[in-house]
């Protein structure tokens, strides 16, 4: 045990990081690919683009080029990493996506993909939608946009950015006819029609206590009165319960099948997940992992997301592992210390923290508290069993603690925090935008110093120029890598540039044309 605690405490102090693998195949695995490593389709890059933007040392920042368009007019920009993995292991993807009843029988259930050629491809005002088209196409249409932060290899990055929205369809479809009668209530027994269940105060005197309790003649249940008015209390659900239902739902298919894919595919390592969805006037934003998105409206920040880290998920894994300790292998303590107990100090009183606390109390150091922590290190330093810095996401089925049998997947959740932005009830302009960025983004600025780069950068534009979201992405790229000097990239101040995958979507949030949304 102790050797193999060398081992974790040289991975934890070199800094390891899930990702640090310059090896797609991860585990020498001889499978195939499920897709081959490629950069987000919308780019439209050669083989040889891709080659080339994949060099370490300048870093050349990517962004869409001037005949391709993004829905929404949306800008992006990415960069890879000053060498902390072979590829950029990022993957975006950004399209509109139309969900349709399910065929009676037969028939191809894959959602709509609006090709690229019918994409939005002008201003975020509704015009050049093609709704006259689409018009006659039933269904329910929404925007998305996703960024998927890979680690320990490219695999399951590459492989969410491709079906995430499948499976978020996949459950959209499940509730489609109750979505597109937004007037009407959710039903509490799908297929049946929405009743008000409120109750009069007359109903409420009309039968005593007693004789409801008793089902007697005349009360609700009873023989000689079939059920009518339900005297028990029913939920309201609201119709955007029922998207992020569907957002949470369908994380956690996208996590079973790369599972299920790993034993036929070459799916290395995991990722962090965020999306956004532009759906009946609002937008959703899922995240599951340390990306970031947040609301800049009139120089205002709003956080869109909150970052699932070792820390700050710290008292869920510790219940995990007081409920489970058999999951720790019998090398770690669920306890936490502010730093590594020494045996000499074994009977003293240590400052610790458990599972049931948000502050510090003392305890008197035993045996079993000399095992590593479960949590170990501090902000991006800290890692869940010394191995991982992301507490959810998607993927990482195989991974284990070095040179043990301790899996890290029961610590790891791909369930997402929702949150919801009634989108159409806010006037917007047209330097009001969603950003969205993995954390090679947010490790080096903050949201305040995202708000003010971007909020100066567009007033400084033409407001009809279509392509300024785009060169707005790139310019925060930018600030965000820095330059090459002597001591390695910097940015303002001379402060350390980040050195991850950096990929950014600007998103204009200028409200969408009434219609836009269901289609019938």
């Amino acid at each position: 045990m102790f050797t193999r605690m060398k081992s974790v405490v040289a991975n934890f102090m070199g800094g390891m990081m899930a990702g640090s693998s310059n090896v797609d195949h991860f585990g020498g695995s001889d499978l195939p690919l499920k897709y081959p490593y490629t950069r987000p389709e919308f780019l439209g890059l050669s083989p040889d683009e891709i080659e080339c933007s994949a060099d370490h040392i300048s870093r050349p920042i990517l962004i869409l080029k001037e005949t391709k368009r993004l829905p929404w007019a949306t800008g992006y920009a990415e960069v890879i990493n000053a060498g902390k993995s072979l590829l950029n292991e990022d993957q975006a993807c950004c399209e509109v996506v139309v969900v349709r009843r399910r065929p009676n029988a037969g028939g191809n259930s894959t959602p709509n993909m609006t090709p690229t050629t019918r994409r939005r491809s002008s201003l975020p005002n509704g015009e050049g939608l093609g709704l006259r088209e689409e018009a006659v196409m039933p269904g329910l249409t929404f925007h998305y946009w996703g960024l998927f932060d890979g680690h320990a290899g490219s695999g399951a990055a590459v492989v969410a950015s491709k079906l995430l929205q499948h499976h978020i369809v996949e459950h959209l479809r499940e509730v489609l006819d109750v979505l597109r009668n937004p007037a009407q209530l959710v039903p509490i027994i799908h297929g049946e029609e929405p009743t008000n269940h409120n109750l009069t105060p007359t109903t409420h005197r009309g039968i005593t206590r007693t004789a409801s309790l008793r089902g007697a003649a005349g009360a609700p249940g009873s023989p000689s009165h079939p059920p009518s008015t339900r005297f028990f209390t029913e939920k309201k659900v609201h119709h955007e319960s029922l998207v992020m239902g569907a957002i949470e739902n369908a994380f956690k298919e996208m996590d079973a099948q790369i599972e299920r894919d790993k034993a036929v595919f070459n799916v290395s390592g995991g990722c962090t997940a965020l999306c956004a969805l532009f759906l009946l006037r609002k937008l959703y934003v899922g995240n599951a992992g340390d990306s970031r998105a947040i609301i800049i409206r009139g120089g205002e920040v709003i956080p869109m997301s909150t970052e699932f880290t070792p820390e700050s998920e710290r008292q869920r894994l510790q219940f995990l592992a007081y409920m489970q300790p058999h999951l720790l292998g019998g090398e770690f303590t669920h306890l936490e210390f502010p730093r590594r107990v020494q045996r000499k100090e074994v009977g003293k009183r240590m400052l610790y923290r458990d599972f049931t606390m948000s502050g510090w109390a003392y305890k008197t150091i035993e045996d079993d508290d000399l095992k590593f922590p479960l949590i170990y290190g501090e902000g991006k330093k800290a890692r869940v069993l010394a191995t991982i810095g992301v507490t959810r996401g998607l993927g990482d089925h195989e991974l284990k603690v070095h040179d043990s049998n301790i899996y890290i997947k029961p610590f790891l959740s791909c369930c997402p925090e929702v949150k919801v932005y009634p989108l159409t009830q806010y006037e917007h302009g047209a330097d009001d935008v969603l950003v969205m960025g993995t954390d090679g983004l947010w490790d080096v600025l903050s949201n305040q110093e995202v708000a003010e780069a971007v909020t100066c950068f567009l007033a400084n534009c033409d407001p009809d120029d279509q392509h300024r979201y785009t060169m707005a992405a790139q310019d925060l790229v930018m600030r965000a890598r820095g330059v090459l000097k002597d001591r390695g990239w910097r940015i303002a101040n001379d402060r350390l540039g980040s050195g991850d995958d950096i990929s950014v979507y600007i998103i204009p949030l200028i409200s969408p044309a009434p219609t836009m949304g269901l289609k019938t």
